[in-house]
């Protein structure tokens, strides 16, 4: 989720200052253990919505050159953007696992055992999913639905995980039996004269016209 598209929304919403936008965002991702957004981080943003013409400033309390003192309002391009963002999916990053990436290096390099890699990852994600069930099952289900939803979607990725992990588990040898992907070099500076893809001599008709 963007940060961005989230302020404008809650800017959508009333006008607000930034103190007030970072509670607000707390508040709608169920507090700073599901998505801790630092202070700075909102009013870096505010300034790029205002540059981009997304918000405008409506007034200042006290200070105008304190950023927590000035009221931010949504701009017309504003709404557009934000029911842009409405209108489309949201692409997920699943094939960006770091766990993949440190499974590869460690049998390319031979620097760590793939196999205790696995037991310690799995070890992880259990840990992991003891502390967001717990996190889950303190919240009230009489006005914190959407809260316990959103831990429940993060507890069916975690055993979505577990089970990855018992597979590469049980086919780790086939893994080990295959070449590992060699990186395709490609040779750096100018092409030379007349190789494939270089401009450079011109072709023949060309300089012949001249």
């Amino acid at each position: 989720m963007s940060v961005r598209n989230a302020l404008l929304g809650l800017l959508a919403q009333k006008p607000r200052h930034g103190y007030e936008l970072r509670a607000a965002f707390e508040a709608v991702v169920g507090g700073d253990a599901n998505w801790d957004v630092k202070p700075a981080q909102i009013y870096t943003t505010l300034d790029r919505l205002e540059e981009a013409g997304l918000v405008a400033r409506e007034s200042d309390l006290g200070e105008g050159d304190e950023p927590s003192r000035r009221i931010y309002a949504i701009s017309e391009q504003g709404e557009a953007v934000l029911q842009d963002w409405f209108a489309n999916g949201i692409t997920t990053e699943h094939q960006r696992d770091e766990f993949f990436v440190k499974l590869m290096v460690a049998l390319a390099s031979g620097q760590a055992d793939p196999e205790r890699l696995i037991q310690t990852q799995r070890a992880h994600l259990y840990r992991e999913m003891h502390d967001i069930t717990a996190q889950r099952d303190a919240y009230d289900p009489r006005c914190e639905i959407a809260q316990i939803l959103l831990l429940d979607k993060a507890i069916m990725h975690l055993e979505a995980d577990l089970r990855w992990l018992d597979m590469i588990e049980h086919r780790l040898e086939a893994i080990k039996d295959q070449p590992l992907p060699e990186p395709e070099l490609r040779r750096r500076g100018r092409p030379r004269k007349g190789t494939t893809g270089s401009d450079y001599p011109p072709p023949e008709s060309v300089t012949s016209n001249k």
